[in-house]
């Protein structure tokens, strides 16, 4: 048993993010929902919908919601299913926080909180490249 993850983020992101996630891990063990939520989405259903994603995905671990951009519908509908501390929210997803996040599947729900965010962070990198003259 595991925490369980839920995407909520702009139409294209979260699907493009786990399946590119999907082909650098060959498989994973947690259990995983998303939703897309279209720039005209009607918020109320898109809510319902998480709701509901949110019962299939509890398996008394805890659940923990990543979100794209702060401040955003996505992001607005994740903040109104924070209900009780056993369902967690990052927003700022990325490919290092996705695959760090599914790399640890037996850590607990803060502890999962903790490694979504240093793998968000540590991911960001100024890099120096060589240039060839």
């Amino acid at each position: 048993m595991s925490v369980g993850l839920l995407l909520i983020t702009h139409v294209g992101v979260a699907k493009n993010l786990l399946d590119t996630a999907d082909r650098m891990l060959g498989s994973y063990t947690t259990k995983i929902k998303t939703i897309e939520v279209p720039l005209d989405a009607e918020t109320e259903s898109i809510s319902n919908q998480a709701r509901q994603l949110l019962e299939e995905l509890n398996q008394g671990h805890g659940i923990l919601i990543l979100t794209d951009l702060y401040g955003s519908t996505p992001s607005n509908i994740a903040c109104n299913l924070i209900t009780t501390p056993d369902i967690q929210l990052v927003a700022g997803i990325n490919l290092p926080m996705l695959v760090r996040t599914l790399n640890y599947p037996d850590l607990t729900l803060d502890e999962l909180v903790n490694k979504a965010i240093s793998g968000g962070k540590d991911g960001i990198l100024q890099c120096t490249c060589k240039t060839t003259t």
